[in-house]
């Protein structure tokens, strides 16, 4: 939505939430106002708005002229001919993001609970110094009040990349996330949205992060449309998502796999790319059964698939699902088709663990091409313990048990 300059001081008011400054709040639209050309839809934004302002007010609910288009987004790069490279690690590549961000669309800002000295992970390590305290600042404690701010700040027009400092502390942010950004624009009929609105979480277990900080929440987040939900795997393609995640025109939850921080390295582009959101990636080609993961979890996937390769003689393919919401029903059922066999596993809680939504795509597109039931490696139902974390994440070798399982129930 774009306000005219007389409303600037009022909607600085309203984004000042308890514990924000109210004069950063102004300064913030003042010195960022909403780009008249954000996007391709910003003249029929403003077309849409003179209308609605002139004339009686339309309902919020109109039957679409035509059927809905499936999800489509930019063409994948190939990242080979991007010139110069970089090694770095996860946690570096998405400063490389956040900075390139930042650099390039003046509306960006960074904030969220120890931003500005460079984020507990060092995620957004001298952006203060580079980019100055109005862009790059300190939040007080409140999920609620930083994912608020960022949607009253993304509803200008700007760019808010707003950090929770834990997903595990994402859940106080919820009404937020649910009941308003998410709905931003359905409830508008259009004509307004939270577009620009990017929230980064590091997600996941890191070996000693007990039951308040291990937690993978994608399948909370995966219940709620109008949000897109991205988890990567490694720096290379971490750095394209999230660029391509501030950039998007919808709202977008970014978990980042803290373990991978510093664990991940890879040569990255130093240039500017953007990886599409909605599509996965095939890790490994195969002919024998079909392994879907994401984050994190792609690692423990990929040491299975080269010990399956080595102990039992299986030609496995993995599939990084890259964007959970929404998913990549086609590369899924593609493969599927192909092995007639297919293993989801990730770190959450197996019951409503985004994999079940899989596994009930998959079993209603490919049922006739299914050689044996779907196997699901996951998280148990229980807190995320601390002392029996080895126990409870889905390791290679409880991947090794399902193979074997898939492989004998198809015979």
């Amino acid at each position: 939505m774009i306000l005219p300059a007389t409303r600037l001081s009022a909607s600085a008011t309203s984004l000042a939430l308890r514990g924000f400054n109210r004069t950063r709040c102004q300064r913030l639209i003042l010195l960022h106002p909403p780009p008249m050309a954000r996007s391709a839809s910003a003249s029929r934004t403003l077309s849409a708005l003179s209308v609605a302002t002139s004339t009686a007010p339309s309902p919020i609910y109109s039957e679409p002229s035509a059927p809905l288009e499936p999800w489509t987004d930019i063409p994948e790069p190939d990242l080979a001919t991007l010139g110069q490279t970089t090694r770095l690690n996860l946690f570096s590549s998405i400063n490389s993001a956040l900075s390139t961000a930042l650099e390039t669309d003046p509306t960006a800002v960074l904030f969220g609970e120890d931003v500005a000295f460079g984020g507990v992970f060092r995620c957004s390590n001298e952006l203060r110094e580079k980019f100055g305290p109005d862009r790059v600042f300190n939040t007080p404690l409140s999920e609620c009040g930083i994912v608020g701010f960022a949607a009253g700040y993304a509803a200008q027009g700007g760019a808010a990349v707003a950090e929770v400092q834990f997903a595990d502390y994402i859940f106080p942010a919820m009404d937020q996330l649910v009941n308003e950004v998410a709905k931003f624009r359905y409830r508008s009929g259009g004509q307004w949205n939270v577009g620009g609105l990017t929230v980064r979480a590091p997600c996941g277990a890191v070996g000693h992060g007990g039951h308040y900080h291990s937690q993978s929440p994608e399948g909370y987040l995966a219940h709620t449309p109008g949000l897109v939900v991205v988890v990567p795997r490694g720096p290379r393609v971490a750095k394209g998502l999230l660029l391509r995640s501030i950039r998007c025109e919808d709202p977008v939850v970014f978990l980042e796999p803290k373990a991978l921080y510093r664990a991940a390295v890879e040569d990255v582009p130093d240039a500017d790319y953007e990886i599409p959101l909605g599509k996965a990636e095939v890790m490994r080609s195969g002919t024998d059964i079909t392994l879907v993961g994401w984050g994190g979890q792609l690692r423990v996937l990929d040491k299975a698939c080269e010990r399956a390769a080595t102990e039992l003689g299986l030609s496995c393919e993995l599939i990084d699902l890259r964007t959970i919401l929404p998913w990549d029903v086609e590369a899924i059922t593609q493969s599927v088709m192909k092995t007639g066999k297919l293993i989801v596993s990730h770190e959450a809680p197996v019951t409503c663990g985004f994999g079940a939504e899989v596994v009930a795509t998959v079993q209603r597109e490919c049922f006739f091409a299914l050689e044996a039931p779907v196997e699901r490696v996951c998280g148990y139902d229980t807190p995320f313990p601390l002392a029996f974390e080895k126990y409870y994440v889905p390791d290679e070798l409880k991947l090794i048990e399902a193979m074997k399982r898939i492989m004998d129930n198809s015979g």
